[in-house]
């Protein structure tokens, strides 16, 4: 992917990632590090009890992550197949006898289509993200 259309990409994710790190994530931690903290002050509870405590504490920020996680390798998947066509085209273009120059043409509009249309999906995706967040069970 041409370096533009690469950082176009990087700078829209990490953008998003920022908001929902900012927006959800951060709160989460709060709360795990709260909740880990009460589990420390019960003089009652044994190691093992403790343990169990910080694990429950810890357990909703980790679904949350996964979730992050697991839309962002589907979203890099879709993405990958998408320039992975392109280079199909171009390859094929370049078979039939085409010169480096059309080729090249194809290549970067193609690269360029498969970029807009996915920059097109991260709203939906951050909204889709920012609903599963807020359901995650705190």
């Amino acid at each position: 992917m041409a370096e533009a259309q690469q950082a176009r990409v990087q700078k829209a994710v990490e953008d998003m990632v920022h908001s929902l790190e900012k927006d959800h994530i951060r709160k989460m931690q709060g709360r795990m590090f709260r909740c880990s903290a009460e589990c420390c002050e019960n003089p009652g509870h044994s190691m093992n009890q403790v343990h169990q405590c910080i694990d429950r504490c810890h357990a909703p920020l980790a679904k949350a992550q996964g979730l992050v996680t697991s839309e962002l390798e589907q979203f890099q998947d879709r993405l990958t197949r998408c320039t992975m066509h392109c280079n199909d085209k171009a390859k094929d273009l370049f078979d039939s006898g085409a010169k480096e120059p059309a080729v090249r043409a194809l290549m970067d509009s193609c690269v360029s289509s498969c970029v807009d249309e996915h920059l097109n999906l991260l709203p939906s995706m951050t909204r889709k993200l920012k609903d599963s967040l807020n359901s995650v069970p705190q």
